[in-house]
């Protein structure tokens, strides 16, 4: 089933809208629901207040003029009265809701003046015009009473003025709304659509085009960072990819061709002579050798970068391991001269680890040191027992760049510019190196200096007693 997708600008403009649509049915709803409560309530407070006013003022010799001033301002009747209900005084000001008929007055001025009550207010129905009248009663003093009176009702003009407001304003937010909306899709769909082209580029494996930063909004910025760090990472992977597949088919290619050719030897020029087909046997074997360790480490790479195996932790004696493995090279130590110093400490070294993974690092960095020690062919193992245990492969040779260290430990890094065939090895050995102290949580570095050599180190955290 096929789903359409909007546009920033469609889906914006819907928001707005339906933001815009709340907020008028609230102006709406308070229109024609609450305007009148509220109504009500504002002008009861009015009324409160001109009482206030009046009480406060029925000593100055102004009163009566205070009062007109008081009704006109409020538009309110004002009148006092008596304690014989007989009028004394009413405002200037006679608008509607000041009309009542002299029944329903009577009831309510017979009520306050014959209570003992400072203050009260009345409502009352106007049979005159069918409004609603509100009065607050006032008591000046023992024979003077105060009744101040007004529609609650909201006239027809004022009525009709809102609702005319309410129609321009519904108006004029509905076309702010897809103005607004219109405005921001712009500002936001430009770099987005800028970064989505970039994407695609990206994709086709076009690492060269710039991805500009340009958005100034926060989360816009940050996906173009991440742009950024993706294609300057995308094209580093891609570096590497290609020269993995041109050192890898170098490593291939080499070891095959050995065969071959020493196979059309054996078969064409030697035959007979057991001394020449022997040589040519033992190529052929020590070449097919290579080939093997070169699938087996493109293997381990590959399994252990998919995590398909778990560590098998164990007891392990250290320097044992170590020796065990320095007697591997004893043929190098015969044909080649190389000589391997091992440094340890007097005390056993029990540490717990993948036996096979940790040796498969030993193995890896003393082949590292074999292929690049110096002129002198020293490799140095040296192992101290102080924090944590701290293994140290020491070679002789030329050192490493600063500038290249970090990635020293990607595959065939060293063998980028110039491919080295490597006397043990085949240039995947750092990398499973770095993959397997991650996997055991084993700090790990190098320290190297020009001319002087380089030394790998990897620590091995000491078990808490319990």
């Amino acid at each position: 089933m096929w789903k359409m997708n909007n546009s920033i600008k469609k889906e914006l403009i819907k928001y707005f809208l339906l933001f815009s649509i709340v907020i008028l049915s609230i102006l709406w709803i308070f229109q024609f629901i609450s305007f009148r409560s509220f109504y009500k309530d504002q002008r009861k407070k009015d009324l409160q207040q001109v009482a206030k006013k009046i009480e406060k003022n029925q000593s100055s010799s102004n009163f009566y003029e205070t009062i007109n001033t008081l009704a006109l301002d409020k538009s309110v009747c004002i009148e006092i009265d008596n304690s014989n209900y007989y009028q004394v005084y009413n405002s200037t000001y006679f608008g509607k809701g000041c009309s009542t008929s002299k029944e329903e007055t009577y009831k309510y001025k017979f009520d306050f003046i014959n209570s003992n009550q400072k203050e009260k207010t009345y409502e009352q129905r106007n049979q005159k015009d069918q409004t609603d009248t509100m009065i607050v009663a006032l008591r000046l003093d023992s024979n003077h009473f105060i009744f101040i009176s007004t529609s609650v009702e909201p006239t027809e003009s004022i009525t009709a003025l809102i609702l005319k407001q309410l129609v321009v304003i519904t108006i004029l937010i509905v076309i702010l709304s897809l103005f607004l909306a219109s405005i921001i899709s712009n500002h936001l769909s430009k770099p987005i659509k800028e970064m989505n082209e970039n994407a695609k580029k990206l994709a086709k494996k076009d690492f060269t085009s710039p991805i500009k930063n340009t958005s100034k909004i926060l989360e816009l910025s940050e996906l173009s960072s991440t742009l950024q760090y993706a294609q300057k990472e995308l094209s580093k992977t891609e570096d590497l990819r290609r020269d993995l597949m041109a050192n890898v088919s170098h490593d291939l290619k080499t070891p095959l061709t050995m065969i071959k050719a020493n196979a059309e030897i054996c078969k064409d020029l030697h035959q007979g002579n057991k001394e020449k087909t022997e040589q040519d046997m033992n190529t052929i074997i020590s070449e097919v050798d290579r080939l093997t360790i070169l699938v087996n480490d493109i293997l381990t790479l590959s399994k252990m970068e998919s995590m398909t195996e778990e560590l098998k932790i164990e007891k392990i004696d250290l320097k044992t391991m170590i020796n065990e493995i320095i007697k591997r090279y004893s043929i190098l130590e015969e044909t080649e001269k190389y000589t391997f110093n091992c440094i340890y400490p007097k005390e056993k070294l029990i540490i717990s680890a993948d036996k096979k993974r940790l040796e498969q690092v030993l193995y890896n960095l003393i082949n590292n040191a074999i292929n690049y020690t110096g002129e002198d062919n020293k490799v140095t193992i040296k192992v101290t027992n102080k924090d944590n245990i701290k293994v140290e492969i020491i070679d002789t040779g030329k050192g490493i760049k600063e500038k290249d260290i970090p990635y020293i430990w990607d595959k065939y890094y060293k063998n980028q510019k110039k491919h080295k065939r490597n006397l043990v090895g085949t240039g995947l050995g750092l990398s499973i190196v770095k993959k397997i102290l991650e996997e055991h949580h084993f700090p790990y570095g190098v320290k190297s200096k020009s001319n002087k050599g380089t030394t790998f180190y990897f620590e091995i955290p000491k078990e808490k007693e319990k």
